[in-house]
């Protein structure tokens, strides 16, 4: 979620880069100014999950207009916090997505910490083995190990479609984005993705592996993306309305 206004750019004095805390909405949020030289406007944006506040600023901004842009916004950002989900701790009995599906978490302390993917008279389970204080990083652990698989055959598919080569793939729990391309041609995605549907998936892959030959979003980059993925529009929609709930859950 983002908004912004132009600024008098006549207004020197440079700003240094700085992360302190923002209290809106009765909630303490990490706020991360961020000074861009391409920058010609204050941008605002909401961090995945609610989990913190990002302000991109321009060269020579004074610490004041940014205060006072967040004084200005801040019936924006209570209105945008009050719609973001709660952020639900990953515990026993409760259900997470995994493909999309939900599985209800089962705790099985006799066994040696491993997850298994089962299923019972409600529906599918995700059964966790071993200690119950480890259970939120093996569920964690399990999100990832089927990442690093499920993307790896995809990389691989989108690719050899594309004629190009992905330098190194890297899976990150990152609260901003769900995967990034450098110009080097290395791709890292968030391994949460792996509770998108599978079609979904699919489109974040593409999406990334489309920045191999077009290291931007404009129309070139579009069409080459639904190339590789014909349902682009409707997993980009699912993503922008659905992705903040995956980003909330807490593994911890």
């Amino acid at each position: 979620m983002t908004i912004g206004f132009f600024r008098n750019l006549t207004k020197p004095k440079p700003t240094p880069v700085v992360e302190r805390e923002y209290c809106v909405a009765g909630r303490t949020l990490p706020l991360k100014i961020v000074e861009s030289a391409r920058a010609k406007r204050l941008t605002l944006r909401i961090d995945s999950g609610g989990q913190g506040l990002r302000i991109t600023v321009p060269p020579g901004l004074r610490r004041g207009e940014v205060d006072r842009f967040l004084d200005r916004h801040q019936d924006w950002l209570e209105q945008r916090l009050a719609k973001v989900p709660t952020r639900p701790q990953v515990r026993p009995g409760i259900k997470i997505p995994v493909r999309g599906v939900a599985h209800r978490i089962v705790h099985e302390p006799s066994k040696r910490g491993t997850v298994t993917i089962s299923r019972d008279d409600r529906g599918p389970l995700l059964i966790v083995h071993g200690d119950r204080i480890h259970l939120p990083r093996r569920i964690a652990d399990f999100l990832k190990r089927e990442a690093k698989k499920e993307i790896e055959k995809l990389v691989v598919k989108h690719t050899e479609a594309l004629g190009k080569r992905a330098k190194a793939i890297r899976y990150k729990d990152t609260s901003s984005r769900w995967g990034s391309c450098t110009s080097e041609g290395n791709l890292s995605f968030s391994w949460r993705i792996m509770m998108a549907p599978q079609p979904v998936i699919n489109y974040l892959v593409a999406h990334e592996v489309a920045h191999l030959k077009e290291m931007n979003h404009g129309p070139k980059f579009w069409k080459l993306c639904e190339k590789l993925c014909p349902d682009t529009d409707r997993c980009k929609d699912w993503l922008k309305r659905n992705g903040g709930a995956l980003q909330a859950i807490v593994f911890e």
